[in-house]
């Protein structure tokens, strides 16, 4: 399959913002925006400036000169850029892989519409809807479309209005007569370009790349490599693409609670039906939906363990679905699943209401609590491998997969203090357990004890006297996990501790 890309063009975006928010006055007046500095230079301007011969790059007293009552305003490239973000977020309803465009000398689109034209009744009726769309928006806009990103950018800036869509494979025949600006070059190239005769991009195609390297550096032969296919340009979409994902557009824009909820749901066993064909589950959902006036929100849910149940999915998206707030209307809505793990289908009992299993119950109540508390806050301890106690447990998010490390089969006690707690102890003989030990104040005689256990520290790490641990019981049942650190007659007296309690 070809690919085919279209490049939208917003030539007047800068201006457009502002009078769409009530700065800038109507579009019969000129209207520009200006940077500050020793010259003061024009940024943008609005059709009408455009018309009476002010230009981007000309200083302020030149264009003062040329319309006396020239309105101004300062520039904001970054506003510009977070609105051609919101953009390409929003054209997302004809492709996912959408970028914004923001080129020195302007600003725009990229969408890679390989494979998606049909959905829309072909390659012209989608570039018709998607610049009329955003006329209705308020932005003016020209769109080209070709098997390039260079020759689309390039024909949606310099070619003909009447036919925006290059045939496949037609891009060198199409961009010969077009100047040596569409090929995305510096004004200092154009103009030695031009200097020498250079001024169509045709004259360019029988000139050695040898020889247009040594004269002009790379950029020129680059350029047009990328924009006749000799060379890749790839485009990185704005937002990652999700691996599985479903979404609905909606004839009539929809604002009820009632049927933001109801269009989740149905959208939600779409997804969790291909999730089941793949045999995946989810562990990450996100819903994104897009309102008629180009603004877009989205929520997250995450969970636990994969699942591709859209009851349980739907529960955990209800506490913040009314954050999809509908303004105007929603007219697109998608799910997309950010992050899916494999899952095999599960034996189900033939009893109709048959209970949940306690791992599926469990999985559930980390999921309701990691997405109201967040899952950094909820953790679970999972096993490490090491012989030191306080290193052979680690504590890892309640939603990060678990590592594949048994728990040891020897006894460990439920509780087990971060740092061992120093006691008195008294044995009567220097390898047997105590007989006696006081921990906090209190004294705890020993009617029953199991050991002794040795654990050496780890060779890699510093050196650490080794260690014998006791389990014991004194006389009211309670028992406690004891060790004695070092060993009698090696010069430094052993000295005992508690590690922690049994239930």
């Amino acid at each position: 399959m070809t690919k085919r890309v279209v490049s939208v063009w917003l030539p007047l975006l800068a201006t457009e913002r502002l009078r769409l928010s009530r700065v800038a006055p109507p579009d019969d007046v000129p209207f520009a925006t200006a940077v500050p500095g020793n010259v003061r230079r024009v940024v943008a301007v609005n059709g009408s400036a455009r018309r009476v011969g002010v230009k981007p790059g000309m200083s302020v007293a030149d264009a003062l000169a040329v319309v006396p009552t020239l309105v101004l305003a300062p520039a904001d490239e970054a506003a510009d850029r977070v609105l051609v973000g919101r953009l390409a977020d929003w054209c997302s309803h004809y492709t996912p892989w959408v970028a914004a465009d923001c080129w020195t000398r302007g600003f725009g689109l990229w969408l890679d519409i390989t494979g998606c034209a049909h959905l829309f009744g072909g390659e012209a009726p989608l570039l018709d809807h998607l610049k009329a769309r955003l006329h209705r928006l308020g932005f003016s806009a020209r769109a080209g479309l070709a098997d390039t990103p260079g020759a689309a950018w390039a024909w949606a800036r310099f070619g003909a209005r009447d036919r925006p869509c290059l045939p496949e494979k037609g891009q060198r025949d199409a961009l010969a007569p077009l100047p040596v600006a569409a090929l995305r070059l510096g004004p200092e190239a154009v103009a030695t370009l031009s200097s020498l005769g250079l001024r169509r991009i045709g004259e360019l195609y029988g000139l050695p790349r040898a020889g247009l390297a040594a004269r002009f550096g790379r950029e020129v032969a680059h350029r047009l490599d990328q924009a006749l296919g000799h060379e890749a340009e790839p485009i990185s979409p704005r937002r990652p693409l999700p691996c599985h994902g479903v979404h609905a557009a909606f004839a009539e824009p929809i604002a009820r609670s009632e049927d933001v909820a109801e269009a989740v749901r149905r959208l939600l066993e779409r997804l969790c039906r291909q999730l089941e064909e793949d045999r995946l589950g989810l562990r990450r959902l996100e819903v994104m939906v897009f309102r008629v006036d180009a603004s877009s929100t989205a929520i997250a849910i995450g969970t636990s363990r994969p699942s591709r149940d859209p009851c349980h999915l739907f529960r955990l998206l209800g506490e913040d679905l009314p954050a999809l707030d509908a303004g105007f209307g929603i007219e697109l809505m998608r799910l997309s699943a950010r992050e899916v793990a494999p899952l095999s289908p599960e034996q189900t009992t033939l009893a109709a209401g048959a209970p949940a299993s306690h791992a599926d119950d469990f999985a559930r109540l980390l999921d309701s609590l990691g997405n109201r508390l967040g899952f950094e806050r909820v953790m679970r301890v999972v096993p490490q491998e090491s012989h030191v106690p306080e290193r052979a447990v680690r504590h890892i998010s309640a939603a990060a997969a678990i590592p594949p490390v048994a728990w040891p089969a020897r006894r460990r006690p439920v509780r087990l203090f971060a740092h061992p707690e120093p006691v008195e102890a008294v044995a009567p003989v220097p390898d047997l357990p105590p007989v006696l030990f006081r921990w906090r104040n209190q004294a705890h005689r020993v009617v029953r004890a199991d050991g002794a256990e040795r654990i050496a520290g780890e060779w890699w790490r510093h050196v650490a006297p080794e260690r014998d641990y006791y389990v014991v019981e004194d006389e009211t049942g309670r028992r406690f996990w004891l060790f004695r650190e070092g060993l009698y007659g090696a010069g430094t007296p052993p000295r005992w501790y508690l590690h922690g309690v049994f239930p």
